[in-house]
Protein backbone atom coordinates (compact mmCIF):
# COMPACT_ATOMS: atom_id res chain seq x y z
CA UNK A 1 0.00 0.00 0.00
CA UNK A 2 2.55 2.34 0.63
CA UNK A 3 4.36 2.35 -2.57
CA UNK A 4 0.65 2.85 -4.53
CA UNK A 5 -0.04 5.47 -2.38
CA UNK A 6 3.83 7.05 -2.91
CA UNK A 7 3.09 6.50 -6.58
CA UNK A 8 -0.29 8.20 -6.43
CA UNK A 9 1.03 11.21 -4.80
CA UNK A 10 4.48 11.88 -6.51
CA UNK A 11 6.30 10.33 -3.37
CA UNK A 12 5.06 12.89 -1.05
CA UNK A 13 2.46 10.70 0.10
CA UNK A 14 -1.75 11.60 1.58
CA UNK A 15 -2.50 14.47 2.95
CA UNK A 16 -4.57 12.90 5.45
CA UNK A 17 -5.04 9.06 6.92
CA UNK A 18 -7.96 7.36 8.40
CA UNK A 19 -7.43 4.52 10.98
CA UNK A 20 -11.16 3.88 10.88
CA UNK A 21 -10.65 0.17 11.68
CA UNK A 22 -9.13 0.19 15.21
CA UNK A 23 -8.13 -2.54 17.29
CA UNK A 24 -9.72 -5.19 14.91
CA UNK A 25 -7.75 -4.74 12.45
CA UNK A 26 -6.72 -8.00 10.34
CA UNK A 27 -3.48 -6.46 8.13
CA UNK A 28 -3.94 -9.27 5.28
CA UNK A 29 -1.33 -11.03 5.88
CA UNK A 30 1.41 -8.35 6.72
CA UNK A 31 4.11 -9.52 9.11
CA UNK A 32 3.09 -7.27 11.68
CA UNK A 33 -0.35 -8.08 11.78
CA UNK A 34 0.04 -11.61 12.13
CA UNK A 35 2.41 -11.11 15.21
CA UNK A 36 -0.85 -8.88 16.55
CA UNK A 37 -3.22 -11.49 15.86
CA UNK A 38 -0.71 -14.32 17.64
CA UNK A 39 -0.41 -11.76 20.36
CA UNK A 40 -4.13 -11.49 21.30
CA UNK A 41 -4.68 -14.96 20.92
CA UNK A 42 -2.44 -15.61 23.70
CA UNK A 43 -3.38 -12.27 25.29
CA UNK A 44 0.10 -10.73 25.19
CA UNK A 45 -1.53 -8.05 23.34
CA UNK A 46 -5.28 -6.44 23.48
CA UNK A 47 -5.27 -4.50 20.31
CA UNK A 48 -3.91 -4.71 16.46
CA UNK A 49 -2.28 -1.54 15.38
CA UNK A 50 -1.37 -2.70 11.68
CA UNK A 51 -3.75 -0.10 10.03
CA UNK A 52 -2.64 2.80 12.55
CA UNK A 53 1.00 1.83 11.85
CA UNK A 54 0.46 1.85 7.72
CA UNK A 55 -1.56 5.25 8.45
CA UNK A 56 1.44 6.81 10.21
CA UNK A 57 4.19 5.81 7.95
CA UNK A 58 2.23 6.52 4.45
CA UNK A 59 0.99 10.03 5.47
CA UNK A 60 2.71 12.89 4.16
CA UNK A 61 5.48 15.39 6.44
CA UNK A 62 2.74 17.68 8.15
CA UNK A 63 -0.12 15.55 7.03
CA UNK A 64 -2.86 14.45 9.71
CA UNK A 65 -3.85 10.86 10.93
CA UNK A 66 -7.15 10.39 11.90
CA UNK A 67 -8.23 7.97 14.38
CA UNK A 68 -12.21 7.39 14.96
CA UNK A 69 -11.66 3.45 14.68
CA UNK A 70 -11.56 2.13 18.45
CA UNK A 71 -8.76 0.80 20.56
CA UNK A 72 -9.45 -0.58 23.94
CA UNK A 73 -6.20 -1.16 25.44
CA UNK A 74 -2.34 -0.90 24.95
CA UNK A 75 -0.71 -0.52 21.64
CA UNK A 76 2.63 -2.23 20.32
CA UNK A 77 5.01 -1.27 17.82
CA UNK A 78 3.54 2.00 16.79
CA UNK A 79 6.04 4.04 15.25
CA UNK A 80 5.71 7.69 17.33
CA UNK A 81 9.43 8.27 16.27
CA UNK A 82 7.76 8.54 12.53
CA UNK A 83 5.19 10.24 13.60
CA UNK A 84 6.94 12.95 15.67
CA UNK A 85 9.62 13.24 13.02
CA UNK A 86 7.18 13.77 9.95
CA UNK A 87 5.25 16.48 12.33
CA UNK A 88 1.47 14.61 12.17
CA UNK A 89 -1.09 15.86 13.72
CA UNK A 90 -2.58 12.64 15.41
CA UNK A 91 -7.06 13.28 15.98
CA UNK A 92 -8.96 10.80 17.81
CA UNK A 93 -11.58 9.79 19.83
CA UNK A 94 -14.96 8.39 19.70
CA UNK A 95 -17.69 9.96 17.51
CA UNK A 96 -19.97 12.50 18.71
CA UNK A 97 -22.90 11.31 18.53
CA UNK A 98 -24.97 14.01 19.75
CA UNK A 99 -24.01 16.72 17.53
CA UNK A 100 -24.06 14.66 14.01
CA UNK A 101 -26.99 12.30 15.07
CA UNK A 102 -30.04 14.87 14.30
CA UNK A 103 -28.24 15.96 10.87
CA UNK A 104 -27.99 12.40 9.71
CA UNK A 105 -31.48 10.88 11.45
CA UNK A 106 -32.76 13.90 8.66
CA UNK A 107 -30.96 12.49 5.78
CA UNK A 108 -32.26 9.54 6.82
CA UNK A 109 -35.68 10.45 6.77
CA UNK A 110 -35.36 12.40 3.39
CA UNK A 111 -33.58 9.39 1.60
CA UNK A 112 -30.68 11.77 0.49
CA UNK A 113 -28.94 8.47 2.16
CA UNK A 114 -29.60 4.63 2.92
CA UNK A 115 -27.23 3.03 5.16
CA UNK A 116 -29.61 -0.17 5.53
CA UNK A 117 -26.77 -1.72 3.24
CA UNK A 118 -24.82 -2.39 6.47
CA UNK A 119 -27.36 -4.22 7.91
CA UNK A 120 -26.43 -7.83 7.94
CA UNK A 121 -28.82 -9.40 10.45
CA UNK A 122 -32.62 -8.19 11.64
CA UNK A 123 -33.87 -9.93 14.41
CA UNK A 124 -36.38 -10.36 17.55
CA UNK A 125 -35.04 -8.55 20.98
CA UNK A 126 -35.42 -12.50 22.29
CA UNK A 127 -32.00 -13.12 20.35
CA UNK A 128 -29.63 -10.02 21.25
CA UNK A 129 -27.69 -12.34 23.16
CA UNK A 130 -26.86 -15.00 20.97
CA UNK A 131 -26.25 -11.72 17.93
CA UNK A 132 -23.76 -10.36 20.34
CA UNK A 133 -21.91 -13.25 20.68
CA UNK A 134 -22.26 -14.00 16.82
CA UNK A 135 -20.70 -10.24 16.13
CA UNK A 136 -18.26 -10.27 18.63
CA UNK A 137 -16.92 -13.62 17.19
CA UNK A 138 -17.41 -12.39 13.74
CA UNK A 139 -19.02 -15.32 13.12
CA UNK A 140 -22.19 -15.44 10.16
CA UNK A 141 -20.52 -12.53 8.18
CA UNK A 142 -21.84 -10.23 10.92
CA UNK A 143 -21.09 -6.71 10.65
CA UNK A 144 -24.85 -4.63 12.02
CA UNK A 145 -27.40 -6.11 13.93
CA UNK A 146 -31.05 -4.39 14.22
CA UNK A 147 -33.15 -6.24 16.49
CA UNK A 148 -36.81 -5.55 17.18
CA UNK A 149 -39.06 -5.57 20.16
Amino acid sequence: MYDKLQEMTNGRGPDRCIDAVGAEAHGGGAFDAVLDKAKTAVMLATDRAHVLREAIMCCRKGGTVSIPGVYVGFLDKVPMGAAMNKGLTLKMGQTHVKRYLPELLGKIDSGEIDPSFVITHNRPLQEGAELYRTFRDKEDGCIKVVLKP
